[in-house]
């Protein structure tokens, strides 16, 4: 038995709410920041991580095998849009559900770009406790408040709206947490302000999304469920003032960055499809801009 199967049968679940997903996915940006060959460097992930992230990331190789590979192509690619709209003149990033997010620290970025992060004030507690000392590259800001409170994320979003001309919205892991209603709920009140220019997002297929359910039970019973994986793909946004402008295949993009084992890159020889997808498992990350 392992030592992370050890905690959990004696009592101490490994993954005990929705805020443990950032600590594996914090590992998962130590690991490849320690490469030689690393695509980006983030000093600050393994700190963040701790011994509690480590062990919550072994515990979920599938097969004993690394499943970095996506959490990596998501972040490299997230990466990738927020500079190209840096240098098309946004003037402010937004990160909801920021976890242990430390772009404002590690990213080539304007010392004058506004860098607001929004999250739960236990998690945010955490971070600044671990990152006191730390000078991030720009004006940075953190807001504790919970995304299902609407009216206050309604009022956070008109004070942001107003500071900004042009805003890009991030919600990277967050939207596979949440139902379609609630998916365009949220979208909904990003639109209202003309300044949110443009939505980054993760997302997933009915099959992938089917998959992870079956791999990442552990998340169902921290009561923490994965939900959205909309059968219209990228589409879907319509529906709610978004509309897709890039859309980028994870195992495509993981591809290109040389992260992919000899059989999942065979894999990455089919055709791209960036519409609909059903029970084909593809996850992807989209920049979506308003209607």
């Amino acid at each position: 038995m392992t030592e992370s199967s050890k905690e959990a049968s004696s009592g101490g679940a490994l993954v005990r709410n929705i805020s443990d997903t950032a600590l594996w996915v914090a590992v998962y940006r130590a690991r490849e920041s320690e490469r030689a060959d690393a695509l980006f460097r983030d000093p600050l992930a393994r700190r963040l991580a701790g011994e509690r992230g480590e062990k919550i990331a072994s515990s979920l190789q599938v097969g004993g095998q690394d499943n970095s590979w996506p959490y990596v192509a998501r972040t490299w690619r997230v990466d990738q849009i927020i500079a190209a709209q840096l240098e098309q003149g946004a003037d402010m990033v937004v990160n909801l559900a920021a976890g242990l997010d430390a772009r404002p620290y590690r990213m080539e970025i304007p010392a004058g770009l506004q860098w607001v992060e929004v999250d739960l004030p236990a998690l945010i507690d955490h971070k600044e406790g671990i990152l006191a000392g730390e000078t991030p590259r720009c004006a940075l800001e953190r807001v504790r408040l919970d995304l299902s409170d609407v009216p206050a994320r309604q009022k956070l979003f008109r004070d942001l709206g107003a500071r900004a001309r042009k805003a890009i919205i991030i919600t990277e892991g967050l939207l596979a947490y949440l139902t379609r209603e609630e998916v365009c709920a949220l979208g909904r009140d990003l639109a209202i302000q003309p300044s949110f220019q443009d939505w980054v997002i993760d997302l997933a297929s009915p099959g992938l999304l089917k998959m992870l359910q079956k791999n990442l039970a552990v998340l169902s019973e921290a009561g923490s469920p994965l939900k959205f994986g909309p059968e219209e793909g990228p589409g879907f946004f319509t529906s709610c003032g978004w509309k897709p402008a890039d859309v980028y295949s994870m195992l495509k993009t993981a591809a290109q960055i040389g992260r992919l084992s000899f059989g999942m890159r065979l894999l990455s020889l089919l055709p791209e499809s960036n519409g609909r997808q059903g029970s084909r498992p593809w996850g992807g990350v989209c920049r979506l801009t308003r209607m």
